[in-house]
This record gives C-alpha cells, structure tokens and sequence, in this order.
C-alpha cells in the first residue's frame, strides 16, 4: 500500500483501511489491512470503483473512531467532478458498517455506476507476520454464495467453519465474479440535477463457534454513537489535573481507547467480563503481563478493570504441567488466542504461558486492587488461585531452587519470557545473548513485591500469619541475594539478568526502574539508580531508553536495546515517586506528556531511541501497536506519580 492505514477498534474487532477506504488485501508489512476478528481476516478486499475507476480522495480518512473520507472522480482541472462521494465507515464486535452518498455536481441529470468489490480470505493473523513463516491447512475450502441482498464468503477446514456476510440497502443490481474468488456488487444510480443517492453496507463476521445473536446498528453514526457513549463512561468522574492540560488531554484519550480495547472473557464461574487487549493490530487479545500493568495503572481511577482482569486470569491458570504451551500448575497465562492455527495447534498460543512475569504481577494487582479499594471479595474469592502462584514462583518458578524467578528459552514460542520479550533483547553490553535458563532483574522485583503483598492478605484477609510469615522471610531472602548478585559495583547499577552459569548479564538497561517501583533495591542503592536513569545516555528528552546509548548492543530502532517505552517510564516515573526522587519522576512524567501532545495526545506502543536535542519531534518505531493498553493507560500511571505538577 502506498497510502496510510487507519484503525477502527471496537472490542474485539478491528478494521485497517487506506486514505479512501478501501481495503486491498496485502500481506505482510508492519500492519496489513482488512477487517479482524478473532485473529482472522473476515475482509481481505474491499474496494469501491465508480464508472469502473478507483475515485480519488479529496479528503483523506483522518484518525478517529469512525472513517470519513470525500472522494471524487478522477479528472482535470479542466473538467470539474460530476459528483463526490461522502464515505463513512465504523466498526462494531464483530460488524463493519459503511455508508455511501453520491452528490451530484452537474445541473443535469447524471448516471453514476458504483461497485464494491468484496471478498474473504480468512487468513490467521500469524500468517501476516513478516516472519518468513508458512502454515499447511490440508482441506481448507473456501465458498461464495450470492443472497438476495448482497453475499455470503464461508471458509471450513475439518470442524472449524468461518463465514463473512455483506449486505447492502439498497439491494445490488447484480453480484458479479471476478475471475479472483472476489465478487463485486454493482449499483446504477441515476441522478437528479444536483440529487443524491445513498448505500449502506453492512459486513457480519462469525468466527468459528460464535453464536451471537449480533445486533448491528444502521449506520456508522449510530456506532460512533455507541462508542462515544462506552468512552465517555470510561472518562465520566476521573479528575484530571486542571493545572496541567497537556497530561489531562493524554489521559482522557487513554481512557477513550480503553474503552475500545475491550475485549470479551471468561472468570472463574463462567461469568462474562471485559477485560483490555494488549493492543492493534497484532495483539487484540487477552495478553496476561499487559492486561495486569494495564490494569494496575488504571487501578486508581477504574478498579472495574482490575477485578474483571483478575477473574479472568485465574478462569484460565494452568493447573497442570504441559511443555508444548510451557504451562505449570499455578502458572498465569500469557497469550490467549482463538484463531484457526492456535485451534489445530500449528502455533502454541491458544493458550500459551511463557512469561515469568505474569505470575508474580497477579498478586501484586490482588493486593493492589484490596489495598486501594477495601472490597476483600477478590481475594477472598481468588485465595486458592493466588496460593498455587505462589507455589509456582516458589517451586516451577525457581524460587527455591535457583533463588530467582527464572525462565528458559522456548524453542516454538518465546525465546525471552520477561517483558522484553524479543530475540536478543537480554544481552551484555557489547550485545551478546544470555545463554542457558535466565534470570531477568525486572522479574525479580514483581516476585519480591508479589510476596510481601501476599503476606499482607494473607495476615488481614485470610487470617494466616504462618503463611504470611513464610512469604515475607521468602521476600526478606529475595531482597538479600538480589543486591548481592545483580548488583554491579563497578557500574553502579544492577545487571539486567544472570545467565544459567549465574553470571551478570551487563547492558545497563531500563529494567532497573522496575525494581524501584517494586521496592526491592535498598533506599541508597535506589537514588543511585533513579538518578542514574536520567542521565543523557538514558534518557532521550521523550523518556527513558530501554538500553543506554553508547553501548555496543544499542540501537535506537531496535525493539528492545535503545526504543523508548511508554509503559517502561510509567513504571520508572512510579519507582521514582516511591523512592523520593520527586524531580526526576517529573521529568520522565514530562517527557511522555510531551511525547504524547506531539502525537495528538496518544502515546503508542513505543518510540525510536532518538534524541529531543536532535530530533524535535518524537521519532516513531515502524512496528509499534498505534492503540496498546499500556500506553493508553500509562499517562494514568504518571497522574498518580506526580499529580498534577
């Protein structure tokens, strides 16, 4: 594609369409487009022509909720357009609606033939990823069906069936092959002097196993109606900081995109609860890390999400040992997916658990979500759930036989299981791998954490003091062997991780700001490191890089070794405030805020490494999520950091 791309999030569905709406179907690249659902193209073409030509936009589709565009015919200057075309789409779960006016420009009648050229391919998102991999699907069939009010595309392999419908008011003239398996509807409309006609179309997705009863509202204005109702409870009784619009517009577009980032699960008793996506394109889905730092930022302001995150974590913790998915009794989940090749099992990620983090980060939200509200019904209902995570950080988790919370690389999935999730990210200095199990600093934190607010629902809430006891002698150890093993005197600052011999894994990289915000580094130590954070080889002017330029592994459009992360300086900007280093967490708060106004006040998924001194705006990383909870909840995070300074 040579133009731009635009999303429309609504739920668990996603719409990418060009500067004049159409969709062509393209594969691979940062971000293809289509309409997705479930992890499934359901339109893989959708392409108006009029007089048999593609129009031409006038007015480009701008961001927003909903897609507005105004095309017109393509011509000279010479010969004035005979019509434009006002195009309007919006999504809904599960639903693409798109309305069509045609305005005559000529003082004469005026005959225009319309076509939208439609199909479905059904592929998995996975099979779009630019990573060179390919999937058989022995027995796959597609079919095309003509109704009466436009047509029906059915994808089925075995017993997984797939459908998309489009329907049209009115009704084509005809539905016409093209020769690709696409079909194209067909209107001939005739104008009065000056008239108008109008279309609307309307795409239903039904992913395998759905059996909704879809609602789907007539227009596009009627979703964005329904949108703008959903974020407006999101932003309704927040009190944003009136001394500081800046970060007021940054955390009212957070919340908006929230609320579009819901997406359907399951708790515990089979009740139904929304819960974040980790983010679009890729990763509209249950994401365990991502939901639970979400969550945790938004805590103070929309606790609602917390308590249906947890629910919904511990609806789907592993109680048994299953290597494929790297799964361990009490283990919380990572990935959930619902697509075709997590079904047949040719990605792991159905339900996948390679994270060591998420584990460790449910308790520390169990406990948040009772400390900061008072409502003990989680916990109480929740105890056996956090229980066996605790068994897990202490036996799978390597906590009593290591030390330390350690993973191992996954051949079919994750190698690096922390939040820096990408091959390499965990390196030296000089940019060489972590070999053997490893044993991530940042982790270490969320365990140490995980264990003394553990100890404290156990003692006031479950009424164990010798539980509590174990745990908080467990975090007291942990604390000990931390700042004696990571620690790195020559530096001043701990290593990244260890590796499987115990050796320090030496890149001076942002993980150290987690261990401010979990407490785990003694108050010197902490100021050292904070203070350290903020020095010009870290900090870029637009937040605190992952790694530390001028070390020979960084990179400042890598992903992980010299971006900036917006969620990594909410937690650092957090760590800061904790530790009393009040100036600094400001300027990390300023930092994102004015990254975030550059940006139209939404903060992506994360930023180039470059440097404010010699780039005046925030570079963007080609790859990023454009909506991530993380990032949407992250100026959250920095109100409650520094307030309203």
């Amino acid at each position: 594609m040579t133009d731009r791309q635009h999303l429309l999030v609504h739920g668990g569905t996603f719409a990418a369409v060009g500067d004049g709406g159409d969709i062509s179907g393209v594969r691979g690249g940062s971000s293809p487009d289509g309409l997705f659902v479930s992890d499934a193209r359901h339109l893989s073409r959708w392409q108006l022509t009029v007089d048999g030509a593609v129009p031409e936009a006038l007015s480009p589709v701008a961001d927003g909720d909903t897609a507005r565009c105004v095309l017109v015919p393509r011509g000279g200057r010479q010969e004035p357009p005979a019509y434009t075309l006002f195009r309007e789409q919006a999504v809904s779960d599960g639903a693409f609606v798109e309305s069509l006016r045609v305005a005559g420009n000529r003082p004469v009648p005026t005959t225009v033939r319309l076509a939208v050229t439609a199909d479905a391919d059904f592929t998995d998102q996975f099979e779009l990823r630019s990573d060179h991999r390919t999937y058989t699907k022995i027995g796959a069939t597609r079919s095309r069906q003509v109704l009466d009010n436009g047509v029906e595309f059915t994808y089925q392999r075995g017993e997984w069936r797939s459908c998309t419908t489009v329907t049209a008011e009115p009704v084509p003239d005809g539905v016409e092959e093209t020769g690709t398996g696409a079909r194209r509807l067909v209107w001939t409309f005739e104008l009065e002097p000056h008239g108008s006609a109008e279309l609307t179309l309307r795409v239903t997705a039904r992913p395998h196993g759905d059996r909704r009863a879809l609602r789907v509202p007539r227009s596009p204005a009627a979703l964005n109606e329904q949108l703008l109702a959903l974020e407006g409870e999101f932003v309704e009784d927040v009190a944003f900081p009136t001394g500081w619009p800046e970060l007021a517009a940054a955390c009212a577009r957070g919340l908006a995109d929230l609320a579009s980032l819901q997406v359907p699960a399951t708790g515990p008793d089979g009740e139904e609860l929304r819960v974040p996506a980790a983010g679009a394109p890729w990763y509209l889905t249950l994401l365990g890390r991502d939901a639970l730092l979400t969550s945790l930022f938004a805590l103070p302001y929309r606790p609602q999400l917390a308590a249906s995150t947890l629910a919904a974590l511990a609806a789907a913790q592993a109680t048994e040992s299953d290597p494929e998915s790297v799964a361990q009794p009490g283990k919380i989940v990572h990935e959930v997916r619902h697509g075709e090749l997590a079904h047949f099992g040719q990605v792991p990620f159905g339900r996948y658990y390679g994270s060591v983090d998420a584990t460790p980060l449910f308790l520390v939200l169990l406990g948040a979500y009772v400390e900061h509200t008072g409502d003990t019904g989680p916990a109480r209902r929740l105890e056996p759930h956090a229980r066996a995570a605790i068994g897990w950080m202490l036996d799978h988790g390597g906590l009593t036989s290591r030390g330390y919370l350690v993973y191992r690389a996954d051949q079919g999935g994750l190698a690096n299981q922390n939040w820096k999730d990408s091959p390499g990210a965990i390196c030296s200095a000089d940019g060489t791998r972590a070999s053997g199990p490893v044993m991530a600093a940042g982790a270490q934190g969320y365990a140490y954490d995980a264990l003394l607010r553990t100890a404290w629902l156990a003692r006031t809430v479950w009424e164990d003091a010798t539980y509590a006891a174990l745990l908080e002698q467990a975090a007291g150890d942990l604390r000990d062997r931390f700042q004696r093993d990571f620690w790195m005197p020559d530096r001043s600052f701990p290593a990244l991780a260890l590796d499987g011999e115990g050796r320090q894994v030496n890149a001076l990289a942002s993980d150290a700001g987690h261990l401010l915000w979990s407490g785990l580094l003694d108050k010197e130590y902490g100021e050292e490191v904070g203070r350290r954070l903020l020095a010009p080889d870290f900090f870029s002017g637009w937040g605190v890089r992952t790694l530390a330029s001028g070390q020979p592994a960084y990179h400042p459009l890598s992903y992980h070794r010299g971006s900036v992360w917006p969620h990594d300086n909410a937690l650092i900007s957090l760590g800061l405030a904790r530790y009393g280093l009040h100036d600094e967490a400001r300027t990390v708060a300023h930092a994102l805020v004015d990254a975030a106004t550059a940006t139209g006040h939404r903060l992506p998924e994360v930023l180039a490494g470059y440097g404010r001194d010699t780039h005046a705006e925030p570079v963007p990383y080609p790859h990023a999520c454009v909506r991530e909870s993380r990032s949407a909840a992250a100026p959250l995070a920095l109100l409650t950091a520094v307030g309203g300074a």
